[in-house]
């Protein structure tokens, strides 16, 4: 076939695609997208002992999931298990594992498929902040970071997505951050492993894409600072467009994006016109309205999560 033809061929592809996808886009936007069952579906939740993790954890035992839970603090991490139980889920377990640590994930991986079986949904959700800027944050809180908010992610999707892609069935879930979409002065050992994580979620989206691997889903999550205590003593300048969230509102939304299979999730709306803006107007118009929001002191009242 000659040069000129096969471009034209491809080009065709191309528009026929983007057509079909525009469509398909302003029909789900129109009409809801079905809701896909998670009843007996194993879904194993990193950072379920407190937060998000323990009410994603409690969302899913309504839905009929089969739970695995992941937490460092044991006690914490039985208690979302037990909870869990109260809400009429049968099937929870509970497994103490640092995320932080290569050997330790792949153990209780390990055990995990032996015990519970193979995880259909995966969401890594544990996740840190030091709250302190670059050149005040010791290297091993640095280091730290990088271990919990990003290296986990490596780890757990080595030990769970060979199964999901034997099966041709499986979702991958990425809690990553607004944070991991825009820098934010005070975070960026926080920004740096959150941008990680969403380009490493995003990435293996697209080896498995390339791979015509159709069964295993991705969703990728970036909100703003939620009220978990994680972020503490943080303001916003700018509450009506970007307002600190109620948990439960997230989680909603969260479990909402998986259910419709939805590839990002960015909360709230707001978030997706920064990242728009960050890319199209010149630096000091950017600049000019992260003085008007107030952006630069968001981190300044900082106090994180208190310690039990």
């Amino acid at each position: 076939m000659p040069p000129s033809m096969d471009s034209t061929k491809k080009l065709s592809i191309f528009l026929g695609k983007s057509v079909f996808a525009l469509l398909e886009a302003l029909t789900f936007t129109l009409i809801p997208k079905p809701r896909k069952n998670v009843a007996g579906e194993i879904v194993l939740i990193t950072g379920a002992g407190s937060g998000l993790g323990r009410l994603l954890a409690l969302k899913f035992a309504r839905l009929g999931a089969v739970l695995v839970l992941w937490d460092i603090n044991k006690e914490g991490n039985e208690e979302t298990c037990r909870m869990a139980q109260d809400t009429g889920a049968t099937r929870v377990y509970a497994y103490t594992c640092d995320c932080s640590r290569k050997e330790e994930v792949y153990r209780v991986a390990d055990q995990v498929k032996k015990e519970v079986g193979d995880v259909s949904i995966l969401i890594n959700n544990a996740g840190i902040v030091t709250g302190r800027k670059f050149l005040n944050c010791p290297d091993e809180l640095i280091e730290k970071s990088f271990d919990v908010n990003f290296k986990a992610h490596l780890w757990t999707y080595k030990a769970f997505l060979p199964a999901m892609i034997a099966n041709d069935h499986g979702h991958l879930v990425c809690i990553s951050s607004s944070a991991g979409l825009v820098g934010v002065s005070g975070l960026a050992d926080y920004c740096a492993s959150k941008f990680a994580a969403f380009g490493f979620a995003e990435s293996v989206f697209m080896e498995l894409f390339a791979q015509k691997i159709k069964g295993v889903k991705t969703t990728i999550v970036c909100p703003f600072f939620i009220k978990t205590g994680m972020f503490e003593g943080c303001t916003t300048g700018c509450p009506t467009l970007l307002p600190m969230l109620e948990p439960e509102y997230v989680v909603r939304k969260i479990v909402d994006a998986i259910l419709q299979e939805k590839m990002y999730l960015c909360i709230p709306r707001f978030i997706y016109f920064v990242t728009v803006l960050k890319s199209i107007w010149p630096v000091k118009m950017v600049l000019a309205l992260a003085e008007y929001m107030d952006f630069f002191s968001i981190m300044n009242g900082f106090v994180g999560r208190k310690k039990n």
